[in-house]
Parts: C-alpha cells; sequence; structure tokens
C-alpha cells in the first residue's frame, strides 16, 4: 500500500505544473482581473451595488456555479492531456529501466497514473474552486459595503448558497469522472504504445469503426450508426432538468435537489460497464509495456 501511495505522489510531483502550479496561476489571474475591473473604472462600482441590492443572491449563485463550471471544463482538458503524457512519460525520461527495477508490477505503475488524475488533479480543482467562490464573495461584498447595502442577513444568506454550490460542484465532478473514465483510460493505455498521439487517435478511433459499421451495415452515412450513437450519448453528460428549471424560476439554488437529479439520471449501468473497460485496457497496456521491455 505505501509503495502504490508513492507512485500517486510520485504523480503529483511530475505533473505539479498542471495538477497545482496551473489553477493558481489562473484564480489569481482571475482575481486579479476582477480587482483591476473594480479598481480602474471599468466596472461602475455603484451600478454594481444597485445591482446586488436588488437580486444579490442570484448574482452570487450564478457568478459561483459559473466559476464551478469553468473549472470543472478546465479540469476533464488537463485531464486528458494528462493521461497521454503520463503514461508515456516513463519511456520518455529513460526512467522504465528503473520502475522495472522496483517490486512493483506495471499493472499497478499504469493504475497508479489513473487514480492520481482521478483523485489529485480533481481533489486540486475542487479546492481552487472554492477558493474562487470565496474570492468572488469577497468583491462583491465588498462592493456592496461601498454601497451601503450590505447586512448580517445577506452575509448569512450567502453562506448558505456557498454550501449549496460546494455540494454542486462536488457532485458534478465525481460524476464527471465515474462518466469519463473509459475514455481516460483509453487515452493512457494508447499513450503507452504511441505516446503523446493518444489523444488524436483515440478520437479518431470511434471514426474508423463507425465508418467500418457504416461500410458493413450500410447507413446514411459514417455518422449514422450505432457506434456513433453510443459515441455522442457517452461523450455527454446525463441532462439535468432541474438545471432548467432553476433557471427559469426565481428560487434560490438547492445543491441537494440538483445531486438527486444528476444521479438520478445517470446511466449506472454505462458507469459499472465504463469502470471494467478501464480496468480492462490498462492491464491490456502494462501487458504490453511489460512484455516490450522485456524484449
Amino acid at each position: 500500500m505505501k509503495a502504490f501511495v508513492a507512485l500517486v505522489h510520485r504523480e503529483l510531483i511530475e505533473h505539479k505544473g498542471a495538477f497545482l502550479i496551473g489553477p493558481l496561476i489562473l484564480v489569481a489571474v482571475l482575481f486579479g482581473a476582477t480587482l483591476l475591473a473594480f479598481t480602474v473604472g471599468r466596472v461602475d462600482a455603484r451600478f454594481s451595488g444597485q445591482l446586488f441590492t436588488v437580486a444579490p443572491l442570484r448574482v452570487y449563485e450564478v457568478g459561483f456555479l459559473a466559476f464551478g463550471l469553468g473549472w470543472s471544463l478546465y479540469m476533464m482538458a488537463v485531464l486528458f492531456f494528462y493521461c497521454a503524457d503520463g503514461f508515456a512519460a516513463d519511456k520518455r525520461n529513460n526512467a522504465m529501466l528503473f520502475w522495472k527495477s522496483m517490486p512493483v508490477s506495471d499493472f499497478k505503475v499504469l493504475l497508479s497514473k489513473l487514480i492520481a488524475g482521478i483523485t489529485v488533479l480533481p481533489g486540486t480543482i475542487y479546492a481552487i474552486a472554492l477558493l474562487s467562490g470565496i474570492l468572488l464573495y469577497g468583491v462583491a461584498y465588498t462592493t456592496m459595503l461601498i454601497n451601503g447595502s450590505a447586512s448580517i442577513a445577506t452575509l448569512g444568506n450567502i453562506v448558505g448558497i456557498y454550501g449549496q454550490v460546494a455540494l454542486t460542484i462536488l457532485v458534478t465532478l465525481v460524476c464527471g469522472l465515474l462518466w469519463y473514465l473509459p475514455a481516460m483510460a483509453l487515452v493512457g493505455a494508447i499513450a503507452t504504445a504511441v505516446g503523446r498521439w493518444a489523444i488524436p487517435i483515440a478520437v479518431l478511433l470511434p471514426s474508423i469503426v463507425s465508418t467500418l459499421e457504416w461500410v458493413t451495415l450500410g447507413g446514411l452515412h459514417p455518422f449514422d450508426t450505432q457506434t456513433w450513437r453510443f459515441m455522442e450519448y457517452r461523450g455527454a453528460l446525463p441532462d439535468t432538468p432541474y438545471v432548467e428549471g432553476w433557471l427559469m424560476s426565481q428560487d434560490g439554488f438547492s445543491g441537494m435537489a440538483y445531486a438527486l437529479d444528476l444521479i438520478g439520471n445517470m446511466d449506472w449501468l454505462q458507469v459499472g460497464t465504463g469502470a471494467i473497460f478501464a480496468v480492462v485496457v490498462i492491464y491490456l497496456a502494462s501487458e504490453y509495456r511489460r512484455r516490450v521491455n522485456d524484449n
């Protein structure tokens, strides 16, 4: 167990730029841009104060949710690039012989890379998202103090909203990781053989399979096949009708209602099948890595 934890920690050290430094720089830039917008006159504080007086909770809800969505998209993009880079790093930096000399199997090494990708990076992104919410509130509440529209009641209500949105971001990250786990594992497995070209190959692979289905079984075009429809289905998160209903209403955002809605609309059979697929492709990649390097 200690060896596996050490392997995960190694991934954090080797990819701290994407896992930690990059998000911190981004949040610093966003916070700095927000401060400059209010201090150099790009945003009229008086107008902002009037806006916060009319709908302070709504503005904060939408703003914090937008930050959470942005960080979620950043995480998913970085994860695929991490899988393409991390699974080929040992071969690229000539560390393969060192790791082959350790009492750790190739499967455990590759599995540690996948585990690091779905735990360390999402954990960092979640912490950064929570920090973004605090900074956003600080700017908003300061503007309200300047305009004389701040109150203790508003402070308490926004603390409640912070908890609701924090729960929303957490559930979204977890469900997204489970849903896209097979795709990440596939990119990592391909990277074991071809390195950083894994992402374009992984994107091209469904098109090739869909074209072969079109040629053999027929259809209007290569993008009108069962394969392509399945890839479109697995490429998007399940619908969450709660969000659409909330945007059209004046009710406060409920993280619990959103979580139950998202979890209830998840295809858990697909999630389970995807997890099995991820383990299988990682095992096949470890066997390829073991056999190629033994030869």
